[in-house]
């Protein structure tokens, strides 16, 4: 099958490699659609530590089931689907209370095994979910990021009468904006340096400028760092109230200095965002399929064997895109018996 490499820093190449077998609880998945994740990106410029070349990324993703393993019950060859692509043990306290997230030994398909980034991807048949019939492909691949998005907002708590901070307006940012929405909240600004990205969030609803100073009024309930760097992360904690609550999701650096004396005096709550619970990709999947998210106005599509060029694209200057859509549904090879 083919298959877009990740080799080196900056270096990707399409390959030939073996098509995977799907073990006895796991199905085969004819990709059609993958998402580019900004934690690809750092990936392919060779600042995150978990993707080690060469590797298959990938892991927002959806298709069609091209085969099962001996023990799938709830699968057929044929239906479409999408998947939550982290592996967990299955047997610890957090994945037994569903947040599989923080499981000592979870993995993630693009990182720790072979992603989607690819003609097939196996995956563990309790992880794959059914597509509705009008869901598209492109909404089923943007059920994993959207996923993080609700998980954000779920644990923000939010009030619909909050005034919500989101500092970013990449993928996670915009789909946050839409959680928050669909939580409930109206008042959402949202800052970023990338004008047209801006302008994506404003059609979207928000409230938007390039600093927090530029909004005529800059103190909040609540804030969400999607970006991950010392001045995104201090901004928010700045800016929201006494009491205020704020979600850090972005990992762009490893470290920041915070004012910890403030955050005890003025009793604001700090927490951590990684991925999401099992029932956040359920939540997820059913308000894309309510239509309550779309980043369809904003989404391109380009085959994968561009995938380098769209990796290049996305670092220098995206423009006014909120997400490519790697694009496969051309495969035609024949599976062997």
């Amino acid at each position: 099958m083919k298959a877009l490499i990740y080799e080196g820093p900056r270096s990707m190449h399409m390959r030939e490699v073996e098509i995977p077998v799907p073990k006895a609880d796991e199905v085969l998945i004819r990709v059609e659609r993958a998402g580019i994740c900004g934690s690809e990106l750092s990936g392919y410029l060779g600042h995150n530590s978990l993707r080690k070349p060469p590797l298959i990324m990938g892991h927002e993703f959806a298709g069609t089931i091209a085969m099962t393993g001996s023990a799938v019950s709830r699968f057929s060859p044929g239906e479409r689907v999408t998947a939550n692509p982290l592996v967990s043990c299955g047997r610890c306290r957090a994945c037994t209370t569903g947040a599989a997230q923080l499981c000592r030994e979870r993995q993630l398909l693009g990182a720790h095994r072979p992603g989607a980034f690819a003609e097939f991807v196996t995956v563990a048949e309790k992880n794959v979910h059914a597509l509705p019939s009008h869901v598209s492909m492109d909404e089923g691949a943007l059920t994993e990021p959207f996923a993080c998005a609700v998980h954000i907002c779920k644990l923000l708590k939010p009030f619909p009468t909050d005034r919500l901070l989101i500092m970013g307006a990449g993928p996670i940012g915009l789909l946050a904006l839409q959680a928050a929405h669909a939580f409930g909240l109206r008042n959402v600004a949202v800052i970023d340096i990338n004008e047209e990205r801006l302008e994506i969030a404003e059609e979207l609803g928000a409230q938007t400028a390039r600093h927090v100073s530029d909004l005529a009024d800059g103190t909040f309930d609540a804030a969400v760092d999607a970006v991950g760097m010392q001045i995104t992360r201090q901004t928010c904690v700045d800016h929201v109230n006494p009491g205020g609550r704020v979600v850090f999701t972005g990992l762009h650096e490893e470290a920041s200095m915070l004012p910890v004396n403030k955050l005890i005096r003025s009793e604001i709550q700090v927490t951590g965002a990684f991925a999401y619970h099992s029932d956040d990709f359920e939540t997820a999947l059913q308000w894309i399929s309510e239509g309550r998210v779309s980043l369809a106005p904003w989404t391109k599509h380009a085959p994968l064997e561009q995938g380098g060029a769209c990796f290049e694209t996305l670092i220098a200057n995206p423009g006014k895109t909120a997400k490519i859509m790697l694009t496969l549904s051309d495969s035609e090879k024949e599976l062997q018996e």
